[in-house]
């Protein structure tokens, strides 16, 4: 880095266990209705869909826990190694944002953005969504009664391995 560069430091980090549902899972402003007309259309089989306040995060399975790892920077961060999938968004916050698992639930309700009300950069990086789907899918060759303690055993150890990072930071 060059004599008096800036170098953007990370304001938060939240690690969680998300469910998603339909596939999906939803960051936005709290006071956004995400099931409202004019919302995002789902993201089948694509990483993202946005509109000006959402973001939809697509996995391509609903039946195993992901791990999303939320940032908040105070500028844009350098590009970490090793994801196999990125996409790019720009949202608009009232200063606080939403994890919202659909009919599963909430993660995280109204947490406070450090960069307050305005435009965030958003960066979305997923590893593994192909893996996980072709491991669950080989559980049913393995064992044919999905209620059987071996396969929900297994199943379990999948829980985690579909990992989501998404970095923002207040657009100057």
């Amino acid at each position: 880095m060059p004599e008096g560069g800036y170098v953007s430091r990370r304001l938060l980090q939240l690690v969680m266990p998300v469910s998603p549902d339909r596939r999906m899972f939803r960051i936005h402003d709290p006071e956004v209705d995400p099931d409202a007309p004019g919302g995002p259309l789902s993201p089948a089989g694509t990483l993202i869909t946005t509109s000006r306040e959402q973001l939809w995060v697509g996995s391509l399975q609903e039946d195993i826990d992901v791990r999303l790892v939320l940032e908040e920077w105070d500028g844009a961060p350098l590009l970490p190694d090793g994801w196999d999938e990125d996409a790019k968004a720009r949202l608009y916050l009232r200063g606080r944002l939403t994890v919202d698992m659909c009919s599963a639930g909430t993660a995280v309700r109204s947490l406070r953005l450090s960069g307050g009300v305005g435009y965030y950069e958003v960066r979305v990086y997923a590893r593994y969504r192909e893996a996980v789907l072709r491991m669950y899918a080989e559980l049913f060759d393995r064992h044919r009664d999905p209620l059987s303690d071996d396969f929900q055993r297994e199943k379990r150890k999948l829980e985690g391995v579909e990992r989501y990072l998404i970095q923002l930071w207040r657009d100057s």
